[in-house]
């Protein structure tokens, strides 16, 4: 079973795999931003004879997503042959609840000059395999697969992921589509506080590609910030088996329950 059906050309039914972490009743935002991301290519190519590759992906989280149908548009603001603009609307019922603004860029051989100074992330095999549903509810944390953490503390950690579910069935969906849909669970990977006890709920999320992905096993190399005064911040490296893909960046609202 994958995350989404589609009904039509723009509407597609949630499965149960996509129950959210902080409300069970409602969707995880991380396949949602992954269906997103598969709209902008799919849009694109229809659009283009000259494929482009997603470079950045910006995503505003404008409310919660009930377990229901949800329709996703696309237009392009800023046309090109070698760099475009596109923004895509998920919403339910006329109502937005994520905006997406994605830059797509012509593709060029630089593997010459290709190189990155972030660390390499540590081997699966050092790695302890960890259950993410005993810390977090819903079942799409029950259903993203394998998954092995190292933590320095919380906060900090090192985690690969293994994903078991499809984006959707019977389309063929990008290796930046599947990546797209579960990049959110970064913010959960390694909590700086109980989710019991403080809610950290992301705003927004950020991604930043230098490549596309490998198919395979998605590393998260993660570091939680908490501000003063109810700001947060997680930033997140990614790695496939290759190396670094890219970057993702979630801003978050630190409420203690209270």
């Amino acid at each position: 079973m994958p995350y989404f059906d589609r009904a039509d050309a723009t509407r597609f039914q949630p499965t149960s795999f996509t129950g959210g972490a902080w409300n069970v009743a409602e969707l995880h935002v991380a396949p949602p931003i992954g269906l997103l991301a598969h709209a902008i290519e799919v849009d694109h190519a229809a659009r283009s004879p000259q494929r482009m590759q997603l470079s950045r992906l910006s995503v505003d989280i404008l409310g919660v997503i009930a377990m229901d149908d949800v329709e996703v548009t696309c237009r392009v603001l800023r046309p090109g042959r070698s760099i475009e603009l596109v923004e895509a609307t998920l919403a339910q019922a006329g109502r937005p609840a994520l905006i997406a603004r994605a830059w797509l860029l012509h593709t060029r051989d630089t593997d010459a000059l290709a190189w990155s100074g972030h660390p390499a992330m540590p081997p699966r095999d050092a790695l302890d395999r960890v259950d993410p549903s005993s810390a977090w509810p819903g079942e799409f944390i029950a259903t993203v697969g394998e998954v092995r953490r190292r933590q320095d503390e919380p906060g900090r950690a090192w985690t690969w992921i293994l994903p078991a579910i499809p984006l959707l069935d019977g389309e063929r969906v990008s290796t930046t589509a599947r990546l797209a849909s579960l990049i959110d669970i970064a913010n959960g990977v390694t909590p700086r506080a109980d989710p019991r006890e403080v809610a950290f709920p992301n705003l927004d999320l950020t991604l930043h590609l230098v490549r596309e992905p490998e198919v395979g096993w998605i590393g998260f190399d993660t570091t939680v910030t908490f501000g003063a005064t109810g700001l947060g911040m997680t930033h997140t490296v990614l790695h496939d088996e290759r190396g670094v893909v890219g970057s993702v960046v979630q801003s978050l609202t630190v409420r203690p329950n209270k």
